[in-house]
């Protein structure tokens, strides 16, 4: 159990400051390894310094079968992944290696505590880029907003979550 809620965190070493690319980087195998991302083909990936959530538009995520649309549950999906690592990622930005081990406490246990989605235009393109950004981090929970726009850059949801740890 250990190892995997290791991994779920990040894998990041107890004793020094965690590297920031390390961090990154450790999240997104993280979450790429979840059985559900492998399915529908969703990945995080590192893109000028920050994680981004990418997914190839495909025929089994088509929830709109006359107009051949992205489903709505996997803009939701998405936007909630990405909020949700990029605030693991700010926590462990922010921590000192004293802090470290309550920083992985606080990573091991965050949750959505609740998410609107606003859907601004209809699911078309080739790929779907989702990018999160920090509104607020306390001490037991914060505030993150996201976007998701297609291959061309149209926004097509935007979404604000609040996660607890």
């Amino acid at each position: 159990m250990n190892d995997v809620k290791k991994n779920w965190t990040g894998n990041i070493q107890l004793g020094a400051k965690a590297d920031h690319q390390v961090v990154l980087k450790q999240l997104c195998k993280a979450f790429n390894a979840c059985p559900f991302f492998k399915y529908s083909g969703m990945v995080m990936r590192v893109v000028d310094d920050q994680i981004e959530a990418y997914v190839e538009m495909q025929p089994e995520l088509v929830g709109n079968l006359a107009f051949q649309i992205l489903h709505g549950g996997v803009a939701a999906t998405i936007l909630d992944s990405i909020g949700g690592v990029a605030a693991m990622e700010q926590l462990y930005r922010r921590a000192s290696p004293e802090d470290l081990p309550d920083t992985i406490k606080k990573v091991s246990r965050l949750a959505t505590v609740d998410m609107r989605v606003d859907y601004l235009a209809p699911g078309r393109g080739k790929y779907f880029i989702a990018r999160a950004e920090t509104l607020r981090l306390g001490r037991k929970g914060c505030t993150m907003r996201m976007t998701m726009v297609n291959d061309e850059d149209k926004p097509i949801a935007t979404a604000i979550a609040s996660y607890a740890y």
